[in-house]
């Protein structure tokens, strides 16, 4: 096992988001996380049986001179575990990927595979925890060990003027990882709401939304206005000067 600080000290070390993601993928700080991440990968899915899963944490993606940046919870077992990609290869990519196309942030609407050609213009993915944790759930040290990586990451996006939270974990993580928890008394503190949009004094605004996991889309709890209605939020605030 490698302790969480060997992990934060290998983040630390990174002065490039490409040495980051060098530095990511050989990342076991985890147990479970490994040995979960790694028994899909060799199981597989019937679907995706002639597929050569990642099985590995799954790095960001985007434009490093991005302004926007969205934070999910973990690769799915299936999805970004399989793909090597965020938010790539399942339902939930499939919603995050066709808003970022709709307003302007996405050269494409589908994203199947890490060499797919889609790219990002002015938006950056990422996530709380890089891999897929057992019936999607991390735990809070997982989520504790993780965030070295979530930081550096955040440290090397100089121009973020806006962060859309993809749930309540992901809300907690970015603020965490940011710095801005520590920074912020309790009563000032933005809790999580759907919809929500606060600025930080003197930082980025922070959008929130449900995530987009079938849980919240099968069941109504996130519609598609409403989802669009938090991406059309996003825009308007980096286009109409809100955020300079």
């Amino acid at each position: 096992m490698v302790p969480s600080a060997a992990s934060s000290a290998a983040a630390a070390r990174t002065t490039s988001l490409t040495a980051l993601t060098d530095a990511l993928i050989d990342c076991r700080a985890c147990p479970r996380l490994v040995a979960w991440r790694e028994q899909v990968a060799r199981e597989k899915r019937r679907a995706f049986a002639a597929w050569e899963y990642w099985g590995r944490p799954v790095p960001g993606f985007g434009d490093p001179l991005a302004r926007l940046v969205i934070v999910g919870l973990a690769p799915a077992a299936h999805g970004a575990n399989r793909t090597g990609r965020m938010f790539t290869g399942d339902s939930s990519g499939d919603w995050l990927y066709e808003a970022l196309h709709r307003f302007g942030f996405a050269s494409q609407a589908e994203s199947r595979d890490r060499d797919d050609g889609l790219g990002l213009t002015d938006c950056y993915v990422t996530a709380a925890a890089r891999c897929a944790p057992p019936a999607n759930r991390p735990t809070p040290k997982e989520l504790t060990t993780c965030r070295a990586w979530l930081g550096r990451e955040l440290a090397l996006l100089a121009r973020v003027a806006v962060v859309l939270v993809l749930g309540s974990i992901a809300h907690d993580a970015w603020l965490r990882a940011s710095g801005w928890r520590e920074r912020l008394t309790p009563r000032d503190r933005p809790g999580f709401r759907h919809g929500g949009a606060v600025r930080l004094p003197g930082g980025p605004w922070l959008v929130s939304s449900y995530h987009p996991s079938r849980q919240n889309t099968n069941t109504g709890r996130l519609t598609r206005a409403m989802w669009h209605g938090v991406f059309a939020c996003a825009r308007r605030l980096l286009d109409d000067g809100a955020v300079r």
